[in-house]
């Protein structure tokens, strides 16, 4: 029986590429996001190439009784879960505090804070069971230090980082590793949904330079998995080449 992945956000960037990576290494894969078209396509995509069984799970990790009744439902066969990736998580607009909207601020808390607790709360219980469980949870350089018109979206990622240390202290006892994975800009969807669609504020995110991309980050965050059982990376913060944190990128050829 082949290990199962629980990666939410996976119909696009990070999560997606989670979803492959862990695939191309035979673990079944438990699929979720909102968008059932792309989670249909991502399940076929990867039954075809590596031949491990797919689940494509449709729900909104902000809402804690759609989280409940998607777990719940999982069939014996699908609750041998040993890792979970909380990637699901978003931006939305970059603006100073006092011009920005309140419903932004209360859908990235609830998407970013509420939705990683939600989902780690449900599955929990059966990594419990499995003895050997592994928790990915997917912070920001954001999460790290807070920058101008951040914010609200620096607070939930700093949020996240707080949530994964009480994670690994409460959970010794359980033999379940915790890892917190920090990236730094990563051309995925992820700016397109921050700047509302807005293509030219967009462009200039990555504008001058390479950044990371989501294959890059599921190539780490795999590896965390792939450690000595008595290991555990419990923080850990990635950037591209040309960057050295939030405030620092350099945009040009190297010297």
């Amino acid at each position: 029986m082949n290990k199962i992945a629980f990666i939410t956000g996976a119909s696009s960037g990070i999560g997606k590429a989670c979803a492959e990576k862990f695939a191309s290494a035979q673990y079944d894969v438990i699929i979720t996001g909102r968008r059932q078209e792309r989670l249909g396509l991502l399940q076929h995509d990867i039954q075809l190439k590596y031949g491990v069984r797919a689940l494509p799970l449709v729900f909104d990790v902000q809402k804690e009784s759609e989280v409940k009744k998607a777990v719940e439902g999982l069939t014996d066969e699908w609750k041998n879960i040993c890792v979970l990736v909380n990637n699901a998580g978003l931006a939305l607009g970059r603006d100073f505090f006092d011009e920005a909207q309140m419903e932004d601020w209360e859908t990235m808390i609830d998407t970013n804070v509420k939705g990683l607790l939600y989902m780690s709360r449900a599955i929990i219980p059966l990594l419990k069971k499995t003895k050997h469980g592994h928790i990915i949870n997917i912070g920001s350089t954001a999460g790290k230090e807070v920058y101008e018109k951040g914010n609200v979206y620096c607070a939930t990622k700093f949020a996240v980082d707080a949530i994964t240390r009480g994670m690994r202290i409460d959970l010794l006892s359980h033999g379940i590793k915790v890892t917190a994975v920090h990236p730094g800009a990563a051309e995925t969807e992820f700016s397109k949904v921050r700047f509302k669609g807005n293509m030219e504020e967009f462009r200039k995110v990555y504008e001058g330079f390479s950044p990371l991309t989501g294959p890059d980050i599921a190539e780490v965050i795999y590896y965390c998995t792939t450690l000595p059982p008595h290991v555990c990376i419990n923080d850990l913060v990635m950037t591209s080449l040309a960057q050295a944190n939030s405030f620092y990128t350099y945009r040009g050829e190297f010297r």
